[in-house]
């Protein structure tokens, strides 16, 4: 461990007074680029190493897998030894650890699946099929999006509130919803929260345990934490006291996830003896940067207010791109990327939603630009990954019966769904999970002999790896399942492109079985599972991967890069349309322009497109009203070459004088302009010969 001194010589005063501050409660105001992460490793390394805490006894959490991973390094690299029960992760990996330990005391048994949003769905359609409601008039995603947010906010199916026949319904697929997930012996993402603070509230012997347990709890990025994480937060550390937060209200951005921006704005309410550090100094932006960013966030009401300032460089105008459509948007962005003659690791391209990818992603193919989209297809999505898996949470967990339907017939076992629906009767009426129909497959009649044999089959594969689960690693056992079931000899018979990669992803997830298996204590399939379940589209993105980076602005939140391009910056896009009503949701849409460009070390582009093909069609497009918010002098701005001018601009021709543009035509060298001169006449003229300039101030017209 480090000597103190060399520790906190290391921090600027206000991150000292943060690191080093007794006991009691703790607010960080941490702006953007203040060192925040550096200031919650410290604080831990000077628990531990020079106040005598022991690593039990400190509880850590963050909102990615990645921070909390760097955040783990940091730790370990300042103590320089054991630092194994320390608890450092995402509050749902907390939250898995509990329940392991103790769901029991709200019915789930401690193997339990954790379900992802594709299984979730597969539920809810289940259950809508057996309710006979119509998929068109209840779209089952809309209704997951309603459920989750009722369990963000502690809100159960008895507690929703019914104000038409819709809600009625969604009241009933709630009810149904959750009564099939216990039935699975399975939680969904939300669960893993929601389930914790019912445990916690409702078994003070529980809460005992673990506030008694967690002396010192620190949370990052506590501007987005929803009610069950504050309450979570809340009860854990109603014994000690000792919660060291550190958050930034000017980069809450989850609201749509049930995040509260109240829980840091009222925290010094909940605890009136609180500390307040505000950490204000940038390391990370150029001041330009930083004040084009702060002169836009200053126009938000609902803030704490910090006054963020930076030693570093003035830096380079933020460049703002005027395109006249999304194809253009995109040429020029690559235009800028060619031009920079950096590394193609330093680029991102933040965009508001992902359906603004594609014109960008088609033209880096074509530009034969390599790049990498976070939060598109993941890897642990693809089907042959996601049939694996299944097999895996099947033998852990026999009441999985969503994993049992996804791969009883894969490989083909010739298995369909009247088979599976003779199972899930005789499964009713014995009052038993599907897997153990497929046990007494002998006592059902009306399934002929060939199906008999073939489910046999999948029960031996499956009964012989319950009887290894306990004594091999997850690698070992994974691959004896691959083998049983002949899954990669299916795909090798097929002989196709498309059979070879999902064989080479196949192979990738044995891979990563072996990688968890070097850096983990706990070795078997279950915990395997458990890190696969939270696993984000963040986490599998390699930084050191020489390729642009796509992602939209929510997935960058954390990171950063030397240079940002933000698309798309039109009214109804950034800020998007579903805002206009509400101030609160503006002012996070301008917090989420704010994070975007605080991502950036060194050069910020900025683009909006003249007009945008939306509904099928080209219909304009407005520059987003954050724009204005940026002080003119900070901008330099680049026009598209398919036309540098507008209708209505001003401008002057080299031989005739002063002229304003009426109508342009035509696109790319075949840009046409019709002009009405002073003296009255018109012309029509091609921009690329007709030397136009902008008017100057000098100009009149009229």
């Amino acid at each position: 461990m480090k000597e103190l001194q060399k520790l906190l010589a290391d921090l600027n005063p206000e991150q000292r007074v943060a690191v080093t501050w007794p006991e009691g409660p703790v607010l960080i105001l941490a702006g953007a680029g203040s060192g925040k992460t550096r200031v919650l490793a410290y604080r831990i390394a000077y628990l531990i190493g020079h106040k005598g805490v022991k690593p039990q006894n400190v509880l850590a959490v963050t909102f990615t897998n990645k921070a909390a991973e760097e955040m783990a390094q940091r730790v370990q690299n300042l103590l320089e030894g054991e630092m194994k029960p320390l608890w450092l992760g995402t509050f749902h990996s907390a939250c898995v650890r509990i329940l392991r330990r103790d769901g029991e005391y709200v019915g789930y048994a401690r193997n339990f699946s954790i379900f992802d949003e594709t299984d979730s769905l597969s539920i809810l359609k289940e259950i809508m099929k057996e309710l006979k409601l119509s998929e068109r008039e209840y779209n089952p995603k809309a209704i997951r999006s309603r459920i989750s947010g009722a369990k963000n906010a502690l809100v159960g199916p008895e507690g929703y509130p019914v104000s038409n026949r819709y809600t009625e319904q969604v009241v009933r697929v709630y009810a149904a919803y959750n009564a099939r997930l216990r039935q699975y012996n399975g939680l969904d993402f939300d669960d893993l929260l929601l389930k914790v603070v019912e445990l916690l509230s409702g078994y003070e012997n529980v809460k005992d345990i673990y506030s008694d347990r967690f002396r010192h709890i620190l949370v990052d990025e506590y501007q987005d934490t929803n009610r069950a994480q504050y309450l979570i937060v809340q009860l854990l550390s109603s014994k000690h006291r000792n919660i060291f937060v550190v958050g930034d209200d000017d980069q809450s951005i989850y609201g749509f996830r049930g995040a509260d921006i109240n829980n840091i704005l009222d925290f010094e309410k909940d605890f009136p003896d609180v500390k307040t550090v505000r950490l204000e100094q940038n390391y990370r932006s150029t001041r330009l940067i930083l004040n084009a960013a702060s002169s836009v966030v200053r126009n938000n009401v609902g803030r704490m207010g910090k006054e963020l300032w930076t030693e570093n460089e003035e830096g380079e105008k933020l460049v703002l791109i005027e395109a006249a459509d999304e194809e253009d948007e995109a040429m020029m962005i690559c235009e800028n990327l060619f031009r920079s003659g950096r590394n193609l690791r330093d680029f991102v391209i933040l965009y508001r939603t992902n359906a603004q990818s594609r014109p960008i992603e088609e033209t880096m193919r074509r530009a034969g630009l390599p790049y990498i989209v976070v939060g598109g297809m993941r890897f642990y999505e693809r089907k042959e990954v996601k049939d694996i898996i299944a097999y895996m949470r099947l033998v852990v967990n026999p009441k999985d019966s969503v994993s049992l339907k996804r791969i009883v017939n894969s490989p083909k076992r010739g298995i369909g769904p009247a088979v599976v629906g003779r199972l899930e009767r005789f499964a009713g009426e014995q009052g038993i999970s599907l897997y153990e129909s497929i046990l007494r497959i002998e006592e059902i009649e009306e399934i002929q002999e060939r199906y008999m044999n073939a489910l046999r089959g999948f029960r031996n594969v499956i009964e012989k790896a319950k009887a290894s689960v306990d004594e091999l690693g997850a690698a070992e056992l994974m691959s004896q399942m691959i083998d049983d079931v002949g899954y990669i000899r299916e795909l090798e018979q097929e002989r196709t492109r498309e059979a070879g990669s999902r064989i080479e992803n196949v192979r990738e997830l044995l891979s990563s079985a072996v990688s968890y298996e070097e850096r983990a204590t706990d070795r078997s399939i279950r915990g395997f599972l458990t890190e696969v379940s939270l696993f984000t589209a963040i986490d599998g993105w390699n930084e050191k991967q020489e390729a642009v980076t796509l992602m939209t602005v929510h997935n960058a939140k954390g990171l950063e890069f030397p240079v940002v391009f933000i698309s798309g910056l039109e009214d109804g896009l950034f800020p998007h349309s579903s805002s206009f009503e509400s101030p609160s949701e503006l002012e996070e849409e301008r917090r989420l322009f704010y994070v975007s460009m605080t991502r950036a070390k060194e050069k910020v582009y900025l683009s909006h497109a003249r007009e945008r093909t939306r509904f099928g069609g080209p219909m304009p497009s407005f520059p987003s009203r954050f724009l204005k918010e940026i002080p003119e002098d900070l901008i330099d701005t680049e026009k598209s070459k398919f036309s540098q001018f507008d209708v209505g601009d001003i401008v002057r021709h080299p031989d005739w004088g002063v002229a304003k543009v009426l109508r342009l035509e035509g696109d790319g060298d075949d840009v046409r302009a019709v002009l009405r001169f002073e003296a009255g006449f018109e012309k029509l003229v091609m921009l690329k010969y007709a030397g136009l300039t902008r008017a100057s101030k000098e100009d009149q017209w009229g």
